[in-house]
This record gives structure tokens, sequence and C-alpha cells, in this order.
């Protein structure tokens, strides 16, 4: 009994650390955000300011057009989360439920295009684009979302669905509810855990994206977070204070919507390999 309470006590110091260990640079950006100009340079370096600065979110703010920024933000990554919940839901619900031939193969397919470097497909992909014209626009960025949005997305979804019992199907089937109604009534209103899962993952990845932007968006106006995050580093990358505090009101909305979402996500995640 001794030596269970001993390796517990062990186990949580370790997590203890590691955690601490892993929060440390987000401490050092919200101090340095907080910081006057005079405290930034300090050494031994100071932790908690003294005094306080929230003028630097005000300057950050207005120093570029970060309001417009996270406009274009918030309206790509909204409608890339629409198309990824519709098309992945329904390729999973596809492989999950129904039975063809070349389905086993056919996945094993999507599951090795998660191996292919994007880099590969970077170069074709952007002149596939420029054909149809589309450079300086969102639809590079937004209409990959509606086809079959990502394997890991499929594969995360397939997962949960195998797990949810096919007499919910029959029972449905006999009421007279099509293959759709199926998917729409009963599939998705019972993996809410992975749906808000696969929220979470695509909103981080869509919010944060900057390769996308950056080749596919040239005018300012039309420039996401990311892009004007590394446009304000370009202009003002040695006031620290003003970056970190740009920063902060970079992945805030990501920190939100983790906290809100958590318990969804871990049950997503553990619930997701149940069957495989």
């Amino acid at each position: 009994m001794t030596g269970r309470v001993l390796s517990r006590i062990a186990l949580y110091f370790v997590l203890i650390l590691g955690a601490c260990i892993v929060t440390i640079p987000f401490i050092w950006t919200v101090s340095t955000a907080l910081k006057t100009p005079e405290q930034v340079y300090l050494l031994p370096p100071r932790w908690i300011p003294s005094p306080i600065s929230f003028a630097n979110f005000a300057k950050a703010w207005t120093a570029l057009p970060f309001a417009l920024f996270l406009r274009n933000t918030m309206f790509v990554t909204g409608m890339c989360l629409i198309g990824q919940l519709f098309s992945a839901s329904l390729v999973a619900y596809g492989f999950a439920r129904f039975k063809f031939t070349g389905k086993t193969a056919l996945f094993y397919m999507l599951l090795g295009t998660m191996m292919l470097p994007g880099q590969v497909t970077m170069i074709p992909t952007f002149l596939i684009w420029r054909n149809f014209r589309l450079i300086d626009t969102f639809y590079p960025l937004i209409v990959p979302a509606y086809l079959g949005g990502g394997a890991f997305t499929i594969f995360l979804l397939r997962q949960f669905f195998m797990s949810i019992p096919r007499d919910l199907d029959e029972a449905a089937m006999i009421d007279g509810c099509s293959y759709f109604g199926i998917w729409w009534r009963i599939i998705l209103p019972l993996s809410k855990p992975a749906l808000t899962t696969v929220v979470i993952f695509s909103f981080l990845s869509h919010w944060d994206e900057f390769m996308g932007p950056l080749i596919y968006l040239q005018s300012m106006e039309k420039y996401t977070v990311s892009i004007g995050l590394r446009l304000f580093q370009d202009q003002y990358g040695a006031q620290l204070d003003l970056l970190m505090a740009a920063s902060l009101i970079h992945i805030l909305p990501c920190i939100i919507l983790f906290f809100v979402a958590q318990r969804y996500f871990i049950k997503g995640i553990v619930m997701s390999g149940i069957k495989g």
C-alpha cells in the first residue's frame, strides 16, 4: 500500500514538473506583454512586472489593422469548420457503415495520404489555383475543407462512428429513415465528443495556419492574423513587449476554446479508439 502511494506521489510530481516546464514560455509571454519597455531587458529577468502596463495591448491593436486581420481569420476559420465537419463526417459515415468493393484499399490509401509531406503537393496545388485565377482570394484556403475534410479527421470520426451500435440504424430504417436521415438524426447527435474534438483540431489548424495565407494572399486587406503577426514582427520585432501583446491577442481565442470544450475533447479522443 505504501509503495502504491509513493509511486502515485512520484507520478504527480513528474506531471506537475512537466506542466511547469511546458507553461514557462507562456508565462514569460504574459509577463513580457505586461511590462514597460524598460523592464523587458532587465537582468536578471523580472517575472512579475511592476508596474503592470496594459497599454501594450492597445498599442499592438492599433499598430496594424488587427481588427481586420481577426475578421478575415474568423471568416476563413468558420467556413473551414463548417466544410470540414460536413464533408469529413459524411465520408467517415460511409467508411463506418457501408460495405462496397475496394473499401479497405480505399481507406488505406486515404491513411497513406497522411504520410505525404505538404511540400510535395504545395507547388501543384498553387498552379491549380493560379490557373483558376483565384490567387489573392480566400477560396484556396476554404474550398479544400469541403473536399473530404482531411484524412486524420475522417479517421477520427470513422473510429467513433464504429462504436455506435448498428441496432440504432436498423431501428431507424424500420421507421422509414433514409441513410442521410440516419447520419443527420442519429450518428451526428451521438457523436458530440468526436465532433467537438474535430472542431478544436480544425480551429487550431486554420486559426494558426501560416503557409496557406502566405502563399495565396497578397493584399493586406485579406491578411489573416498569422500573416499580420509576421508583419508586426518585421516592423516591431525589437519591441518585445508589443510583440508579446500581439501574440497573446492571437492565441487568446484558442485558449478560450480549449478550456470551454476540454471535457468533450478528452472524451472524444478516448472513445475514438474503442473499436478498430
